[in-house]
């Protein structure tokens, strides 16, 4: 018999999740605290008390510091991102929360929140209790059994999904939960930096396991796995007996479970009060509290707290729409046989404007197959054609709609169209450019937003759109494709998509028109979608011969470092466990350790410390450069080929077009902007981007200082535009103003120091932090700062200016017209506030650096084109744009590109500089 029900809580899963729920509308109170996590992570925890009734609960959060696995290896969970300030200062209060509903919290210094989940779970359902885990991290899968449950709240709070042992085997495609394990081991987790096996996936894994059974006898019995597999196996055996270390849950972490202190208790209610009245918590207070607290306890009037939750877009909160496909009349019609078709092709060639969408087999366009074709051109009506699996015939059924998907006079419309374009371009039909991207639209209008299709429905249309789960599982290995969808069920999720996307149509239209961004759109975004289609159907080739023997060079280089470093330091250590590596420079070597130790007391070894180290002590420079190396082997050298798209030999970035909210470019898989260039090793990389045969070489060209250029033309700082009129060295003019000497008698430091200020200026660096990029003393560099706006007295000018428009306006713009938002301008919070000064600040400098480069490329994709020449652009990374050339146009080519670059936007008093090369491979031309 149960004992009782014990849900045990990852809050900081919990509390992550929260704080994203409300990312693009933050819940700010009227002292500019950001209470999106600690209304959110209450919120799901009102909910499992009310609709839950355990009998037992309990909190656990990580600590800060590093835990046991960084001793073994130091790069686990290296790649995220520094943890947003406002969730920092959200810990604190959430716990005074937790505490006050005398809910116990519960850590482990060295160990994390699952470990410690882990642990009492076991305990817990060892006496009979039925143990909940409420998180949405997929690992605790581990830990699942008969008693032991994954209870994880939707995103938006319509629903939980429980999973027990079949559920997890389900969802993972594996026989039994212990092998959740042994598929972590295979595959990784990039979340937590956890490497896996290069090139295995959830499909390899689960067949893998299937046939073997466990991780360790996979590898005992490598060689008898056929073709590269077996390769990949035999040469990262090691890899995937750390990645599975990495990723096994600790159920042995010295704590115990204490049944007394979980149980549900009568909560402090006299705390909880004071706790809401301070958060201003309104809604909260009067659900958990009662009634009577509405109208003693708050009187408050911030512009932007928990009270309008409501106003906000309805995808931002946890409200559901009203509307879906079961009680919304539409008509969407299957179109298949010869006459429905050529039905639809009459209708479709007297309409003017259409709504177009492909159903295909992925996400990667170079490599889906069409599923099916959808049109909308009235609201609520749609039509899907079912397209062929035979590729022969798919190609037929495609090219009777060409007439109509190449018409220049039709205007297409479409959410993220880039994608459906691509796909048509891989079966023969160039669509012209579009009329209409509600994605690109939404994002113009809201840069630091979500813009999907579904939430962009719930926000403007109150419906709530069919989730594509629904017709091909969960992500993972046993998640199907939209071939193998029944063809009534199809019809309506496609139809649903077109129309959805016509009906945003209409109503981002017209706040495209109010808001002033119709030119930009049309002369700007809309073009680009085309140029991007045809740089990522292009794709690069790549030299795999030349990663793999740079594999080898960087595999003897990491070994000889490694054989440097333990003979300057008197023994054998290992040189990526953190904490070996404190013990051995400030135990053993007597470094002088200037900072607090960690939470487990240990040594800080992170790049920020070593590097101030490294100048006075050769052996910290050295591991410096051992971890450069080892992680640009993992992360670059050995990952590269693994993404060559077999069908093509190519390797084909996806850009985004509406991910960053300067109006900059991102690209994905492989990501070009994390491309190593600042040392020697890094660049090497560039070499393997070579030309698409021997008759073709690659052409870089690259702006030169761009950012100093436009922000001396758009603050008019006629100093600065004086010295690139006169094609001065900046940095040295710069110098000769601030130390007040001749420019031909500025010195190299002084020109480093001015070098130093002209770019941390755009970037809101104050005196602290130039003094120590510089290793000068905060006073110096006051006097460096103070000096260099005296000379500068136009950007100063500019940069308080521009904070002033965006207070008055909420926004700022960059000089072709793009806008963003600053809704934190004004806010009460000091941190809050500098951080939308900042923004004020460099998004017009570095959106119209974006804007410059993008009409660049519109135009000279257009003579490319218009000049009938066979060299194709294909790449754009930061302020370089990468040219496979036809040696016999290289002088054509190089004289369109330099033009159209240097005179993309017309009529700016600064000159525009481009610096060109070319080369047998990347490195050569840059």
């Amino acid at each position: 018999m149960s004992q009782g029900k014990l849900f045990l809580l990852d809050g900081h899963a919990l509390v992550y999740r929260a704080h994203y729920a409300f990312i693009t509308r933050p819940l700010i109170n009227s002292k500019g605290l950001n209470t999106s996590a600690i209304n959110g992570f209450i919120r799901t925890l009102w909910d499992i008390i009310q609709n839950e009734k355990p009998t037992h609960l309990a909190v656990a959060f990580d600590l800060h510091g590093p835990t046991f696995r960084h001793e073994f290896f130091q790069e686990y969970k290296a790649n995220r991102e520094a943890q947003p300030e406002d969730i920092t200062k959200a810990f604190p209060w959430i716990e005074k929360v937790v505490r006050a509903f005398n809910i116990p919290v519960i850590t482990k210094e060295s160990f994390e929140a699952d470990d410690v989940i882990g642990t009492i779970a076991k305990q817990a359902a060892r006496e009979n209790f039925k143990v909940f885990m409420v998180t949405p991290d997929k690992d605790y899968g581990q830990l699942v059994e008969e008693n032991i449950f994954m209870y994880k709240p939707s995103r938006q709070g319509n629903g939980v999904d429980i999973l027990g042992p079949k559920e997890i085997t389900e969802v993972w495609g594996i026989e039994r939960v212990d092998q959740v394990i042994d598929m972590l081991g295979l595959q990784g987790d990039a979340v937590d930096n956890i490497p896996g096996i290069p090139g295995v996936g959830e499909k390899t894994a689960a067949k893998l396991l299937k046939e073997f059974g466990t991780l360790e006898l996979i590898l005992e019995n490598a060689e008898k796995i056929p073709g590269k597999l077996k390769d990949k196996i035999l040469e990262n055996k090691h890899l995937a007996v750390l990645s599975k270390r990495l990723a096994t849950i600790d159920i042995n972490v010295p704590i115990t479970f204490d049944e007394k202190a979980y149980r549900i208790e009568n909560f402090d209610k006299e705390q909880l009060t004071e706790l809401f009245r301070e958060l201003e918590f309104r809604s909260l207070a009067i659900t958990i509290l009662g009634k009577s607290q509405e109208n003693t306890l708050f009187s408050f009037d911030d512009e932007k707290t928990e009270l309008n939750v409501k106003e906000k877009p309805i995808a931002e909160t946890y409200k559901i729409a009203d509307h879906d496909i079961k009680n919304t009349t539409h008509e969407y019609q299957l179109v298949q046989s010869d006459q429905e078709i050529q039905t639809l092709i009459d209708l479709l060639e007297k309409t003017e404007i259409i709504s177009f969408d492909t159903e295909t087999t992925g996400i990667d366009a170079n490599q889906a197959e069409l599923v099916g074709l959808s049109f909308s051109i009235e609201a609520f009506k749609a039509y899907y054609i079912p397209i062929s699996a035979d590729q022969n015939i798919a190609l037929n059924q495609v090219h009777r709609f060409k007439s109509i998907l190449e018409n220049k006079n039709k205007k297409f419309i479409g959410q993220n169209i880039k994608y459906d374009m691509l796909m048509m371009k891989w079966y023969g039909i160039n669509m012209p450019t579009p009329y209409f991207d509600t994605m690109i639209a939404h994002y113009l209008l809201e840069p630091d937003q979500r813009h999907k299709l579904d939430y962009l429905s719930e926000a403007y249309l109150n419906y709530k759109m069919v989730p594509i789960e629904d017709l091909i599982g969960k992500k993972g290995v046993t998640q199907g494709t939209m071939r193998h969808v029944a063809l009534d069920v199809i019809k309506e999720y496609a139809g649903e998509d077109a129309d959805v996307t016509l009906q945003l149509n209409h109503i981002l239209s017209k706040d495209i028109e109010k808001e002033n961004l119709r030119t930009l759109i049309d002369t700007m975004e809309l073009p680009l979608i085309t140029v991007l289609r045809d740089i990522e159907y292009e794709g690069v080739r790549i030299d795999p011969d030349f990663l793999r023997n740079y594999s080898k060079v960087l595999e003897e280089q990491i070994r000889t470092s490694e054989k440097a470093i333990y003979e300057k330091c008197g023994t054998r250590f290992n040189i990526a466990s953190p904490k070996q590596v404190g013990e051995v420079l400030f135990d053993k070597l007597k470094i002088p350790y200037r900072w607090k130790k960690t939470g487990s007391n240990q040594y800080s070894t992170d790049d920020e410390k070593l590097t101030e180290l490294s100048e006075e002590f050769e052996v910290v420079h050295d591991i410096q450069e051992y971890r450069k190396l080892a992680k640009l082997k993992s992360t670059y050298v050995d990952s590269l080929p693994l993404m060559i798209n077999p069908k093509t030999g190519r390797i084909h970035s996806s850009f985004n077009q509406a991910r960053a909210a300067t109006g900059r470019l991102s690209s994905e898989n492989p990501n070009l902007q994390n491309i190593p260039i600042k040392n020697e090793a890094g660049r090497e990389i560039r070499k393997a981007f070579i030309p698409r045969n021997e008759n073709h070489i690659i052409v870089s060209a690259d702006y030169s200082q761009i950012e100093l250029r436009l922000i001396a033309e758009i603050s008019k700082e006629e100093a600065m535009l004086e010295a690139f009129i006169k094609n001065q060295d900046i940095h040295r003019a710069t110098a000769a103003k601030v130390y007040g000497v001749a420019y031909d008698d500025v010195s190299s430091d002084q020109r480093r120091n001015a070098k130093t200020v002209n770019f941390s200026i755009l970037y809101g660096a104050g005196a602290t932090n130039i003094s120590r990029q510089l290793n000068i003393s905060r006073n110096e560099a006051k006097d460096l700062i103070d000096n260099y706006f005296n000379q500068y007295k136009g950007l100063r000018n500019y940069m308080s200016q521009s904070v002033e428009m965006a207070r008055t306006n909420g926004y700022v713009e960059t000089y072709m017209g793009r806008k963003r938002a600053l809704r934190d301008i004004n806010s009460k919070n000091s941190l809050i506030r500098s951080n939308a000064e900042r923004i004020a600040i460099n998004t017009p400098i570095q959106g119209t650096a974006a804007d410059l480069i993008k009409l660049a490329m519109i135009k000279i994709h257009s003579r490319l084109l218009q000049e009938g020449l066979q060299s194709k652009m294909i790449l754009q990374v930061h302020d370089e744009l990468v040219f496979d050339v036809l040696k016999s146009e290289k002088e054509q080519v190089s004289e369109l590109v330099l033009y159209e670059m240097k005179h993309a936007i017309p009529n700016l008093k600064v000159p525009i500089e481009v610096g060109l090369g070319s080369g047998d491979n990347w490195l050569e031309a840059h």
